[in-house]
């Protein structure tokens, strides 16, 4: 169910404003529920206190929830849209991806990356640019950061069976998350021990080789609840060398110490064994999508992608060579321990102190170069939450403080073409750190029954220091060229929120958000042409953003949520592909731009009396997003010119999708348990140029699915669970995943054609054709 905010049904209905304390410390501690979990994903969570209805407005109904109640879905940051799918959204079908927990999250898209669960989230638009992991976004899971330093955060790590649900915090909202947070926020909540009370065994498979074997431990008891989570999942995907192996452990443990006090640790590992294949150019993928009998390069069918690679690993002739005939791939261990203990000072002021390390060790010979070292990052924050009153209204303060630290270094060498990822000479090497040191402080103040203010200012100072080696060979020797970065950044984000209750039905509200991204470390080292090199100019970009939006909620079968938003950039940071026989994307700064777009979602119950298990859900986002101050300068060997991009649309930015799903749960009967969906999902087509010359087609897929958890009354058969689902039911052809492509200047002086840049490689994964999933899970 969607929700925009933290919010306490009272007796005429929905009140925002009012504030709902799920149970103290003390109580969640008899209860098995788990007092952290009541926390805001920003690691905030409401101080433990209970009080009489006589301490709030005579229309405010104080209620507890303990137990297993999903408190965390109903919690979130005051005044921003906010979105949630739980478990019953992704819980019955196969869940590879992220992709399944995010589906039917409106504002939400999704794209390949590069590897099987690298999927690429979108939060109206943030990733839509992007060739891998999750950017200009925070990314947290149960409270602790999965966001490293620099913005990088990857979905490998992600098994859907390990989650109970997960929440979307949209639009620009870097008063309380900090860097990064440009188009908002998600936190991944896992299931609780006391919710799972055992052991569960399940194994899913199905087309292309697919096989995922995972178990999950689940213990709760007053004292403490524990969820271990382990994966291992093999396929030999879809397209040809993008076979892969992927394990994944998940561990988190709350243990109430006393009354007052309580730790909670988490422990995330993922290793990632990836072939990979190329990106291909329109023309390639028009003509072998899956890029069937490319093997041999020399003789390879149409529409094959390859790799010019250089035949002594240092310099002169290069040889074509395919994917798999090189060896690329990505072979990535993730490694992430977190800390964190609560204290009740008193029944108002919670005081919490968090400790993350986070390794990320790399092996990526993923182009005609591998990318190979460790990064290191360590976070460290500290926050107050106090509840007080004001005439008679509450006033929540919240106070924090942060620092985070990464050092990287990492080596590229040329790839030979002898097969296995044969590594040459270096390339390159680059060493460096960053770090953020940052500060927040927000008023939540339910100022009437039917109102609520928010205000807030967050600001970070942002340091980044690197120094890049480069390296060229010849007959006469080795040649070193070196790029040294030192930046300093300062950005500050105030946001405020206005949220009215006029009757049951209705919520209203509007927020104005503030945001900011520096550049990371890698953005500074890849030229326009991609390659190795001075790319150091680059500024942070800024956002202001409005949103404007309603919820209504007529009958408990019925539930839109619609948001209009509005949101101004500067200096946004867009990167492109120069091809894929270059090094990596090249970003530049566009000087000023727009967002603007619709979100919404709707959940309803058609029938609740003559079909108590059918239900609808819908999510739909329109996003604009234009240049409105940005000239690009394109070259060529002997001329340069200039073209201004004012007006033009963004690359890479989906402006229309659709999620419809169509469900049914038999509730009672002999088929008890019994059900299933039917789901259309459509992209529009989009640009993939500056110039808005070329685009990438849309789609429109069918999936369905059918599931069976047997009633409590069958006995023992209650303990099993099985699925079947047909995804792309038609067999459509079409892509999952691409990269933003440069424009080129040819020799008259013009801007290449779209007949041109329809052969630029790089760009584009195509999706699965139909496939056939199952699986089954026992509870011991």
């Amino acid at each position: 169910m969607p929700r925009l905010y933290r919010a306490a049904r009272r007796s005429s209905g929905w009140t925002v404003g009012a504030i709902v304390f799920f149970c103290t410390a003390t109580a969640c501690a008899a209860s098995g529920q788990d007092a952290a979990a009541t926390a805001p994903v920003t690691g905030r969570r409401k101080p433990p206190v209970l009080a009489s209805k006589a301490t709030y407005p005579a229309k405010t109904e104080i209620i507890l929830v303990a137990g297993t109640s999903r408190a965390p879905a109903t919690i979130h940051p005051a005044g921003q849209t906010t979105y949630s799918s739980d478990r019953s959204s992704f819980g019955n079908q196969v869940g590879q991806t992220v992709a399944d927990m995010v589906a039917t999250i409106p504002g939400v898209s999704f794209a390949q990356g590069n590897g099987p669960r690298d999927t690429i989230v979108s939060v109206r638009g943030s990733g839509d640019r992007q060739s891998y992991g999750l950017k200009n976004l925070q990314v947290l899971e149960d409270g602790f950061p999965m966001t490293q330093p620099d913005g990088t955060a990857r979905a490998d790590l992600i098994d859907p069976h390990a989650y109970e649900g997960v929440d979307v915090f949209e639009g620009p909202a870097s008063t309380v998350y900090g860097n990064y947070a440009i188009n908002g926020a998600i936190n991944f909540r896992t299931r609780k021990g006391a919710d799972i009370h055992g052991l569960e065994l399940g194994s899913d498979f199905g087309s292309f080789g697919m096989f995922n074997n995972y178990a999950t431990l689940g213990l709760g008891n007053q004292r403490y609840d524990l969820m271990v989570f382990a994966s291992d999942v093999r396929g030999n995907g879809f397209i040809a060398n993008s076979n892969y192996n992927t394990s994944t452990e998940n561990v988190r443990l709350r243990v109430s110490l006393t009354s007052s006090d309580r730790i909670i640790l988490k422990f995330v590992n993922n290793v990632t064994d990836a072939f990979l294949p190329v990106r291909l150019s329109l023309s390639q993928y028009r003509a072998n999508p899956y890029q069937q009998g490319c093997y041999n390069a020399a003789s390879a069918a149409a529409g094959c992608a390859s790799v010019s690679l250089l035949v002594n690993g240092r310099y002169g002739t290069k040889e074509a060579t395919s994917p798999q005939a090189a060896g690329l791939g990505r072979f990535d261990r993730r490694t992430i321990v977190g800390l964190r203990h609560e204290h009740d000072f008193n029944s108002h002021t919670t005081w919490r102190n968090q400790f993350t390390y986070d390794q990320r060790h790399v092996d990526q010979p993923t182009s005609t170069t591998s990318f190979v070292g460790p990064y290191n990052s360590y976070n460290v924050s500290s926050d107050v939450t106090n509840q007080a009153r004001i005439g008679g209204a509450p006033l929540e303060t919240f106070g924090g403080v942060s620092f985070d630290y990464l050092d990287y270094g990492y080596q590229t060498y040329n790839i030979m073409p002898l097969g296995g990822a044969t590594r040459g000479a270096m390339n390159s090497d680059s060493y460096g750190h960053q770090w953020n040191l940052g500060a927040r402080f927000q008023e939540d103040w339910h100022f009437a029954p039917d109102w609520h203010v928010v205000v807030g200012l967050g600001g970070t100072y942002s340091d980044i220091g690197a120094t890049e080696t480069l390296y060229s060979y010849s007959a006469s020797g080795t040649a070193r060229q070196y790029v040294t970065a030192n930046r300093f950044y300062f950005n500050l984000a105030p946001e405020g929120a206005l949220i009215y209750t006029p009757s049951k039905a209705w919520t209203l509200h509007t927020r104005v958000g503030t945001a900011y991204g520096t550049p990371s470390y890698s953005n500074f080292f890849i030229t326009p042409q991609g390659q190795y090199g001075n790319n150091t100019h680059l500024k942070s970009e800024t956002s202001v953003g409005v949103d404007l939006g309603a919820e209504w909620h007529p009958t408990p079968d019925i539930n839109i949520q619609t948001t209009g938003f509005y949101e101004f950039y500067s200096n946004e940071l867009v990167s492109q592909s120069a091809g894929v026989n270059t090094v990596g994307s090249y970003t530049f700064n566009a000087p000023a731009s727009q967002h603007r777009g619709i979100v919404l979602g709707a959940d309803w119950k058609p029938l609740p009396k003559t079909l108590p298990g059918a239900r609808v859900k819908l999510s739909y986002t329109y996003d604009n997003q234009i240049y409105t101050n940005y000239t690009e300068v394109l070259s060529n060997s002997t001329i340069s010119r200039s073209f201004s991009r004012k007006g033009n649309y963004i690359p890479g930015v989906i402006p229309n999708f659709l999620n419809a799903r169509f469900l049914y749960d038999q509730p009672d009967g002999h088929l008890e348990g019994l059900g299933g969906y039917a789901e259309v999902t459509w992209r529009d087509s989009y640009w993939l140029d500056n110039a808005s010359l070329l685009k990438a087609p849309g789609y429109a897929l069918l999936n369905l699915e059918v599931h069976y958890n047997p009633p409590a009354r069958l006995g023992w058969v209650h303990r099993l669970h099985w699925y079947f689902e047909v995804q792309n039911v038609a067999n459509q052809t079409y892509i999952a995943g691409a990269t933003n492509i440069s424009d080129s200047l040819q020799a008259s002086g013009r801007q290449a054609t779209a007949s041109t840049l329809m052969n630029s490689t790089g760009s584009i994964y195509a999706g699965s054709p139909r496939a056939y999933f199952g699986g089954v899970r026992i509870r011991l």
